[in-house]
């Protein structure tokens, strides 16, 4: 028996079936038109979720993770580089902040 994905909550469905016996999608309607039936919203487009972690990193991580038509491997390879990425940049700004610091004790000094 030949299985695939589900366009939209990415569950192992028959090959041959009409219809996601996981979230009831029918599968014959255009993806943008199953993906608003489920009603998604405007903040689970991609472009607002690629804003929102440039914007605030990991605060945007349920964003990922509430979107419905994500697969479960992408979910965990974006909240580990959105991690890691944010940990760098975390200790990039502690850097900076230190550096900031002793030229400030320098000019102060003179």
């Amino acid at each position: 028996m030949k299985m695939k994905k589900c366009p939209l909550c990415a569950e192992e469905i028959q090959d041959d079936a009409i219809k996601c016996k996981h979230c009831g999608t029918f599968l014959d309607q255009p993806l943008r038109s199953r993906f608003e039936e489920a009603g998604a919203k405007w903040y689970f487009r991609k472009g607002f979720i690629v804003f929102a972690l440039l914007s605030v990193g990991p605060l945007a991580l349920p964003l990922i993770w509430l979107r419905p038509n994500m697969s479960r491997n992408w979910k965990i390879g974006l909240t580990i580089v959105t991690l890691v990425l944010s940990w760098f940049l975390y200790r990039a700004t502690l850097e900076s902040i230190k550096n900031l610091s002793e030229y400030m004790k320098l000019l102060n000094g003179l």
